[in-house]
């Protein structure tokens, strides 16, 4: 009973893959930031200036633009209508920099534009909120209580954040394009800054794809342990 108890639960191996990549993802995006943050640019702007540049091209005049402390925080708050920029990224003259507060103006952008994924994903948030609280104990309450019901609503309350994860990646993807576009077209950064600020992008873009993974192998996960329970039977 004892052993039956502590044995060894295979399927923590189909996400394991999910959480190598997530691990590596994170590296890449600081090491690739940490580099190019070295990299200055011959126009002196600073994250700051660069992201008003952009959203005043936009005529986005009432969008704010904060401090905000730590590495790598940057964010827009649509709720707001303020982008927070890091200490390492709001008067930063780096190409890093740059690329960073260019892809929050994106956000910001998007939102103005009414652009219909970041719709979706804004709506998906309260329910997404939910299932990261209660998709996980419900779950495997049912597993120990041998309840398919509880079960059945820990996997479908997980799948809005599945969900979640995979409406995030063109939000992201698109927001990280028009930075690089207006950059470009503004001459905001030289050609070898621009690429700089790319692959920093590049490698912000990867977590994104390891969090979808981790959510879709993780559901794949909750199925597989609910079919065990039900083929026990």
């Amino acid at each position: 009973m004892l052993f039956g108890l502590f044995r060894f639960d295979w399927t923590i191996l189909i996400v394991l893959p999910a959480l190598i990549i997530s691990i590596w993802a994170q590296f890449k995006v600081k090491s690739t930031f940490d580099e190019y943050s070295q990299l200055y640019t011959r126009h002196g702007m600073t994250g700051a200036s660069a992201a008003r540049r952009i959203l005043d091209a936009n005529g986005l005049y009432d969008v704010q633009i904060e401090r905000v402390r730590g590495e790598l925080t940057d964010h827009y708050d649509p709720r707001a209508n303020v982008i927070r920029l890091s200490d390492s990224v709001h008067d930063s003259r780096s190409a890093a920099a740059i690329g960073v507060a260019a892809h929050e103006a994106g956000h910001a952008v998007q939102y103005a534009q009414s652009y219909f994924p970041i719709k979706v994903r804004s709506a998906a948030i309260p329910v997404t909120r939910i299932g990261s609280m209660l998709s996980i104990p419900l779950f495997f309450i049912g597993l120990l209580m041998a309840s398919d019901y509880l079960m059945l609503i820990g996997i479908v309350l997980y799948s809005f954040i599945a969900f979640f994860q995979l409406v995030t990646l063109p939000v992201e993807f698109n927001a990280s394009a028009r930075a690089i576009s207006v950059l470009r077209s503004t001459q905001i950064l030289d050609d070898d800054e621009l690429m700089a600020s790319k692959k920093v992008l590049t490698a912000a873009a990867l977590t994104y794809v390891a969090a979808l993974l981790t959510s879709l192998l993780t559901l794949l996960r909750l199925i597989v342990l609910a079919g065990g329970r039900s083929n026990r039977r």
